[in-house]
């Protein structure tokens, strides 16, 4: 069935193009390539479901280099593989995804090679990796997805999805927490159609992993619920299809090989550090190289006659046959069932069902009012009902953050029922969040929460979800000072500041039980986006609406909420969350003193910052310099708003353990004092004075 000669060939050329184009860019890592270059071939010219054509496909295996510094290996499979490239738009465009002209500008602004794999970017990439060990839990949150498809879609004789997902990870990998806290749950849930293949060389960046890394691996992965395998030689291709068979075999339990390497294998005389983590070979070592390897010594990005065709007859032919297949099936299946085809077609595009904000709550005014969290969880259990593939839930914090879904029929997500909607993540918040970008990688459409502080844990796979593009939704509920008996350990401050400062990211804060609502529809309807939603513990009012402005102006990011009559303001109070029904309070005050003021609820910058000069304007009109932003957060930030002439009212310490009133009294979050500070400044407006923007405590 096989050649060896053009396996071996094929491996080589792996290796050589590794070799070239990380010389050529004078950056890059080549010797995990060199020495994982056959594991990566027979993966995937040997074993994956995967259609170079039509790398979408919904049934395709998943393939994740986790150890993203190994890049060269995905590039080079990807242009042999002849991988087509495909627009946003899930339309196949034709060229190829990864040309030979991007392995030779590997590393440089604009090539389809870049340094590390990137999922928006290029075609055949199925998650962003990087920061070591994200790729692998992101894995695990694609392994779940697998299962919940199959759980809700397959019928008898119609196995739409039923996919593999294989992940590469490395010492480093398994080192960082993430990935054992993605590992713990991926053995929970009987993931057996996860294999994590580890590459075992003994090496990072400071030297031996003898100096930090002698743990019994195998052991930790058989406590962990895996079935372990171990392989010898990393070179012997044959080993290798053997065992990734026994993965296969395997039920009730996600495989991990373990596959002892070398760096650089394959060069008789480089096994160094530098060769894995930091420099190209040079030249003297690169034809010592490929002399061994029987490859012309000055030959440069040399693909071999036959290399492409052993692709093509290999992962080309089995690739296209299985989708194929699999066309043939879903054409009966759509025949059989159009309305889980229907879903499955929306899902697959980023799609919401029609009439998926139906029965949306409208709350009634209220002056003790709810809990942002509480009004989040009647949010979700409608929107879980009306959109199938919304699921998600909570690190442990399901009951406190409100997120369980309790209709009739929603269940939990477990080894044994794997079609549920609840997910419980246990206390794991960074894989969690890294789970949550391997769900929306999948199409479905996650969320997940904890407490705000907890977010400080969740940040990278957060940033990834920005980076990628994904529209995955991360709740976070005690969201300031209303946790006030606990302390400043769980009242967040500078996390606001520090979530708005990523790109791509929308982060909303909304004011009541209504705006919730409004963030919610404005969340759904993000494609290439993933929101933060931020959440109160404590009831806020719930306003009035007839006498305030629609919540509907979340939409807008910022909007006037509350205006003096005829518009026109001689001062303008800004503010979110819980204190938006402060700013409301001092409004009315000022308003009963005959002092021209404007409310504008603001809870999302980002979307704010989208909208027209005009319109943006007409909220914060230019002419009025007179603006008190009010947050119980960092003030970091809100100078852009309230100018030179403004105050800020935010926190530049930490918070105290006390009773939420007590808090709001000792750091100034009281309507008395923004309406003495709003006098202050309209004095000093009328002396012609003006004062730095700064916060009061």
């Amino acid at each position: 069935m096989f050649d060896n000669g053009l396996d071996q060939l094929a491996v080589n050329t792996i290796r050589t193009l590794s070799i070239d184009a990380v010389q050529t860019a004078n950056s890059g890592h080549p010797g995990t390539a060199m020495a994982l270059a056959p594991l990566v071939y027979t993966i995937w010219n040997r074993v994956m479901a995967f259609d170079p054509q039509d790398p979408i496909w919904p049934n395709r295996d998943r393939f994740v280099l986790s150890n993203g510094h190994a890049s060269m290996l995905l590039w080079s499979v990807l242009h042999l593989s002849g991988t087509r490239a495909v627009n946003a738009d899930y339309e196949k465009l034709g060229q190829l995804s990864v040309t030979l002209e991007d392995i030779r500008r590997f590393r440089q602004f604009g090539s389809k090679a870049p340094g590390h794999p990137e999922y928006h970017w290029v075609s055949g990439v199925e998650s962003t990796t990087g920061p070591l060990g994200q790729g692998i839990a992101t894995s695990v949150g694609m392994a779940i997805a697998e299962k919940w498809l199959a759980s809700r879609y397959n019928k008898p004789a119609l196995n739409i999805f039923d996919y593999n997902i294989y992940a590469i990870c490395s010492d480093g990998c398994l080192m960082e927490g993430v990935s054992s806290e993605a590992a713990s749950l991926a053995g929970h849930l009987a993931l057996d159609n996860l294999c994590w293949i580890y590459d075992n060389n003994h090496i990072t960046i400071e030297g031996s992993t003898q100096i930090t890394f002698t743990e019994d691996v195998a052991a930790r992965f058989l406590s962990y619920h895996w079935n372990v395998l171990r392989l010898s030689d990393a070179n012997d291709i044959e080993q290798i299809d053997q065992a990734l068979q026994k993965f296969r075999e395997t039920k009730g339990k996600p495989t991990l090989i373990i596959l002892d390497s070398h760096i650089g294998y394959g060069s008789p005389n480089r096994h160094d550090t530098a060769a894995a983590h930091g420099e190209p070979l040079g030249l003297d070592e690169i034809r010592l190289t490929k002399r061994a390897y029987g490859w012309p010594e000055d030959a440069q990005f040399l693909v071999p006659e036959g290399v492409r065709e052993h692709f093509a007859a290999g992962i080309g032919r089995r690739g296209a046959a299985a989708r194929q297949v699999w066309i043939n099936l879903f054409n009966d299946y759509r025949n059989k069932y159009p309305e889980l085809t229907t879903e499955i077609d929306q899902m697959q595009h980023r799609e919401l069902p029609a009439e998926w904000d139906n029965n949306l709550p409208v709350f009634p005014e209220d002056p003790k009012g709810l809990a942002g969290r509480e009004a989040s969880g009647k949010v979700l259990n409608v929107l879980a009902q009306n959109i199938p593939w919304l699921l998600g839930g909570s690190a442990d914090l399901g009951p406190s953050t409100k997120t369980l879904l309790n209709y009739l029929g929603a269940g939990d997500i477990q080894a044994q029922t794997p079609g549920g909607k609840n997910l419980h993540f246990g206390i794991r918040e960074h894989a969690m969040c890294a789970i949550l970008n391997g769900l929306s990688l999948s199409k479905l459409r996650p969320y997940g929460a904890t407490f705000f502080i907890f977010s400080d844990y969740a940040r990278p796979a957060i940033r990834l979800s920005a980076l990628m593009e994904l529209p995955t939704i991360f709740i976070f509920t005690h969201d300031a000072m209303g946790d006030g008996e606990d302390g400043p350990t769980h009242q967040p401050i500078e996390q606001l500041a520090s979530l708005r400062a990523i790109p791509g990211l929308t982060l909303l804060r909304p004011g009541d039980a209504n705006e919730v609502v409004e963030a919610y529809r404005v969340i759904l309807q993000l494609r290439h986006r993933p929101a933060v939603l931020v959440l109160s513990r404590q009831p806020l009012p719930t306003l009035n609406r007839n006498k305030y402005a629609p919540a509907s102006g979340v939409a807008s990011g910022a909007y006037i909420l509350a205006d003096t009559p005829g518009g026109k303001p001689d001062i303008i109070l800004i503010a979110t969350g819980s204190e938006i029904s402060l700013a409301v309070q001092a409004h009315e005050k000022l308003i009963a003193e005959g002092i021209r003021s404007r409310v504008v609820s603001m809870p999302s910058w980002d979307i704010f910052e989208h909208q027209t000069q005009e319109y943006r304007d007409s909220v914060l009109p230019p002419a009025v310099k007179s603006r008190i932003a009010i947050e119980q957060a960092s003030t970091f930030g809100w100078e852009r708003y309230v100018g030179d002439s403004g105050r800020i009212i935010g926190m530049q310490t930490f918070g105290a353990s006390a009773p939420l009133k007590e808090l709001q009294k000792e750091f100034g979050f009281e309507p008395e004092r923004v309406v003495i500070i709003a006098k202050e400044l309209l004095e000093k407006q009328q002396l012609g004075g003006s004062c730095r923007s700064f916060s009061d405590y």
